[in-house]
């Protein structure tokens, strides 16, 4: 199997410890998942806003349940994440691994499980909203929204200061990942990432003993237990590691045909470019408001019912509002107010009209 002859290459005379590659490339696993499942989200949200439109919204929450759930399963099982069990690597606790080398009977202790859990799952959440959050208040500040709409003197005063530390913070975060990253690259630490290092745990290969104990500590459905109660127990667990299981097969599968569609649409999108402008005319998105509702005079603002001040063009519908009608709404509801398709505040487009 590849898990057991990747290491070979490794300068190192420690066996059990990865490669610098296998760690980077755990580690871009997951990294190459989130964007994949919130683009499949946006799919079904465009082909129903009406319905679907909710999942894009809230298409980090639903990533997070996701890896909630998958993490959950393989910390239990296989004492390691699903991208660690899928370069065939096992997680133990490096204060349990200095009395010798663990096996997969010896699961991970209650604390550093739990330690694991957080900076696996929960973290990388909270670190994606607060990059999110210092982009959405550091254009407001360049267009002047967040001067003219935070009355409150407190809220202004944090975003000044969050919006100024906040690249320090980020420069700090990824300066410790490359730190680690280096010193494990040259052999100069057993930790590959400062998170590895705060769970209290290192990486280690899986061995042959711990792949046959993992098929054998399967649960099984068919239990002899005696109350109804225990018998729902081992019947949810036993449900809830096959629908892991089956997320686990279905994103390995998944990530490789995910490099297949970027290649195979690189190439087609370079084919038409030439092409493009021998394309028909698109018909107009569906409104999904009363036509009536709209204003007749093209110079007013679907939103505010004025003259538009600012023009903007959302990208996703054709329509154009006054900039910081639309950019509100775009940031609140992620979604264009005429015809309900998915947006986001980088698909507004200001124009400059000759008259301007």
């Amino acid at each position: 199997m590849a898990e057991f002859g990747a290491h070979l290459t490794s300068a190192t005379t420690d066996e059990e410890r990865p490669t610098f590659f296998e760690v980077l490339a755990q580690e871009g696993l997951m990294t190459a998942i989130r964007p994949a499942i919130k683009h499949a989200l946006r799919v079904l949200a465009e082909y129903n806003p009406a319905r679907y439109s909710w999942l894009y919204r809230y298409s980090d929450e639903i990533y997070l349940t996701i890896d909630l759930v998958l993490q959950q399963h393989f910390l239990s099982t296989t004492s390691a994440s699903f991208s660690e069990n899928f370069y065939g690597l096992k997680r133990v606790a490096t204060n349990c691994s200095k009395n010798g080398t663990a096996s997969l009977h010896s699961r991970l202790p209650r604390k550093e499980h739990l330690k694991s859990l957080i900076l696996l799952v929960l973290i990388p959440y909270l670190k994606l909203k607060l990059d999110s959050l210092f982009e959405k208040w550091k254009q407001e500040w360049l267009d002047g929204i967040g001067v003219s709409q935070s009355e409150q003197k407190t809220l202004k005063k944090l975003s000044s200061i969050y919006i100024t530390l906040y690249p320090y913070l980020h420069m700090g975060w990824e300066g410790a990942h490359l730190y680690y990253q280096l010193a494990y690259l040259f052999d100069k630490s057993r930790y590959h990432s400062p998170l590895i290092r705060l769970a209290g745990v290192k990486l280690q290969h899986l061995t042959r003993e711990d792949m046959i104990a993992q098929m054998q500590s399967l649960p099984s459905p068919f239990t002899n237990e005696s109350s109804i109660s225990d018998k729902m127990k081992v019947i949810s667990k036993w449900l809830l590691g096959a629908v892991a299981i089956g997320v686990s097969n279905g994103l390995s599968v998944a990530v490789f045909f995910l490099q297949f569609l970027e290649w195979w649409y690189a190439n087609e999108s370079h084919r038409s470019t030439t092409s493009l402008t021998a394309l028909p005319v698109p018909q107009p998105p569906k409104v999904k408001s009363k036509p009536e509702s709209l204003p007749k005079d093209t110079s007013v603002c679907p939103l505010c019912f004025r003259t538009r001040t600012n023009d903007t063009a959302l990208s996703t519908s054709g329509y154009v509002f006054c900039y910081p009608c639309i950019y509100t709404y775009i940031r609140t509801h992620k979604c264009c107010p005429v015809t309900g398709y998915p947006s986001q505040t980088d698909q507004l487009v200001k124009l400059y009209p000759p008259s301007a």
